[in-house]
């Protein structure tokens, strides 16, 4: 099992966000988020909090045309982090699910830290991808999100939404579940030798 500290800082600049973001995956669930965009802000606070990682985001970006350029460009930089910070994976657990209620939702997430990028997102209702929350997030941006993530970490990412009605809950409970399955799929297991993989790699 690696000793190594698991944490990575990344500095991302285009000519339509720049990005310093750094993580720590064995942290508290510390953060200290501002991307600009504040419910952006409030969902990758509730990915630290749930996750224990710890979590620093400083992003500006052109959200005065869309905040689309911006939340991306984060979701791409956080990806890549985690990449960085997971090494060769060893003595990870690997495997992660959650089912995370908010009210009325109820969302499903399962992670593999399988080095194949992979998202299968379902089930948000119709609609969903439309509605502005926080009157800047709309809720397409979700999955644009967690395929930047799954994409740059290397992860296999499976979220469900079961239910769920107000568009702010479901949002929020996606990222809490994926943050709940991500924690068990990155976590340090002592009974784990090596790379958690028969081919000896992830």
């Amino acid at each position: 099992m690696s000793t190594e500290p698991r944490v990575a800082r990344i500095q991302r600049e285009t000519s339509e966000s720049s990005i310093e973001l750094s993580i720590n995956l064995d942290g508290t669930g510390t953060s200290d988020i501002e991307t600009s965009v504040p419910f952006y802000n409030h969902l990758l606070t509730a990915f630290a909090k749930h996750s224990l990682v710890d979590l620093t985001v400083r992003a500006t970006g052109d959200t005065d045309i869309d905040v689309h350029h911006t939340v991306e460009d984060i979701g791409i930089a956080l990806g890549t982090a985690i990449r960085q910070a997971l090494g060769d994976k060893s003595g990870i657990a690997r495997f992660g699910d959650a089912l995370v209620p908010l009210d009325e939702a109820l969302v499903q997430a399962v992670v593999d830290v399988s080095g194949r990028p992979f998202l299968v997102h379902t089930g948000e209702p119709a609609g969903f991808e439309f509605h502005l929350i926080g009157g800047h997030f709309t809720g397409s941006m979700v999955r644009h999100v967690f395929e930047a993530i799954a994409f740059n970490a290397g992860l296999t990412v499976h979220v469900t939404v079961l239910g769920g009605r107000d568009p702010h809950h479901i949002a929020e409970a996606e990222f809490k579940a994926f943050a709940r399955a991500f924690r068990q799929a990155v976590q340090l297991d002592a009974r784990v030798s090596g790379i958690p993989s028969t081919k000896g790699k992830l």
